[in-house]
């Protein structure tokens, strides 16, 4: 009997051992999951921005992949400054009551090394370690005079720029990438932007027109987590800072000209239609496509049928109307007005024989006395 309680004690804890061992194992499992994906989180987001802070801003674009997608459409657009309502990114020209515009914000943020920037590539945009740019090759081939900052070091390195040294009157235009994207998840278009890229409008050293000089490439975002912090005046109406520069954006308020669409032989609009006439109709039917592609997405129900025809019913019996109403309004012509006279004439002459006559009558009766 001793012999059996032994051998079923050492069967005991032989079980728990492996129990042990097994869930030791498990644990050590999920930690190094969790640690990979977390390493991968960190390595996805721009330095500064926490998880935490992009999920608060799209949480339902973060659940999307390309595997949801049905279409897609990417466009390139030119903000051009100095039109009103591309205004409110360029003014303040310097800082005013804690406002800047936006290439202020993107310098400062540079400098500091809160955000990457890419190299701006000749018709290709690849968003990728190789073509990052560092922010001391932007600063000397642009010749923006910086100065090292504290705590700087050579894995993360740090300058500071004083504010008459930032070019930020010579910034006059923006070239932007559109994502026009269809998903199946939610069954609606979504506009969103993907990078953006400060254009520089500089002289020649013997004058003559600006050149413009694409400075980099920064992916919208990392910077829209700061964008949403700064506000900004979008109208000369409202002199209150209630708009976020992420709400301007985000909401369409800026105004921009197709001059690219993405294509397999990676060319622009200007080479794809050299005529004005013909460039500035391709446009057109970009805009008006992108505009309508959702509401041709649906059938109609049979509702809206009827209500469409109803309103050509009405639309065309509007239409009668005012033919058959119009020759009423119109002023009689000259021929219509003689002839009513020619008409009249007759029984004003018959007034005037009689009368003749008459006075004919009493003459002859005077004479007879």
């Amino acid at each position: 009997m001793k012999t059996l309680r032994y051998i079923a004690i050492a069967l005991a804890a032989i079980s728990f051992a492996s129990d042990a061992c097994a869930q030791q194992q498990s644990t050590s499992a999920a930690v190094s999951r969790r640690s990979a994906a977390d390493r991968h989180k960190k390595e996805s987001t721009a330095p500064g921005i926490t998880e935490r802070m992009q999920a608060h801003l799209d949480p339902d674009a973060s659940s999307i992949t390309d595997a949801d997608l049905q279409w897609m459409r990417v466009i390139y657009r030119n903000l051009d400054l100095t039109a009103e309502q591309n205004a409110p990114l360029y003014y303040p020209e310097e800082p005013i009551e804690g406002q800047e515009n936006l290439f202020r914000i993107i310098m400062r943020l540079l400098a500091d090394g809160q955000i990457p920037a890419y190299e701006y590539l000749d018709g290709r945009e690849i968003f990728t370690d190789k073509y990052r740019v560092p922010v001391k090759d932007i600063l000397d081939r642009f010749y923006i005079i910086y100065q090292p900052a504290k705590g700087s070091t050579e894995k993360r390195p740090r300058y500071t720029i004083d504010e008459a040294d930032v070019p930020s009157g010579e910034v006059l235009s923006y070239f932007i990438i559109e994502r026009w994207t269809f998903d199946t998840r939610h069954n609606r278009l979504r506009p969103e932007i993907e990078a953006i890229a400060p254009v520089l409008h500089r002289a020649g050293d013997f004058g003559g027109d600006a050149i413009k000089y694409p400075m980099f490439w920064l992916r919208y975002d990392d910077l829209r987590p700061y964008l949403t912090q700064q506000n900004v005046i979008i109208s000369d109406h409202n002199n209150l800072p209630a708009c976020t520069y992420d709400d301007y954006f985000t909401l369409g308020k800026y105004q921009g000209e197709i001059y690219k669409t993405r294509n397999l032989r990676n060319k622009s609009m200007a080479q794809l239609y050299p005529d004005p006439d013909d460039l500035k109709h391709a446009r057109d039917s970009i805009q008006g496509h992108l505009d309508n592609f959702e509401a041709k997405l649906w059938t109609p129900t049979r509702e809206e049928l009827q209500a469409r025809a109803e309103a050509r019913e009405a639309l065309a019996a509007g239409a009668d109307t005012t033919a058959v109403e119009k020759p009423r309004t119109t002023r009689p012509s000259r021929s219509t007005r003689a002839t009513a006279r020619s008409k009249k004439k007759p029984a004003k002459i018959k007034e005037s024989s009689a009368s003749k006559s008459s006075s004919a009558t009493r003459s002859v009766r005077r004479r007879k006395k």
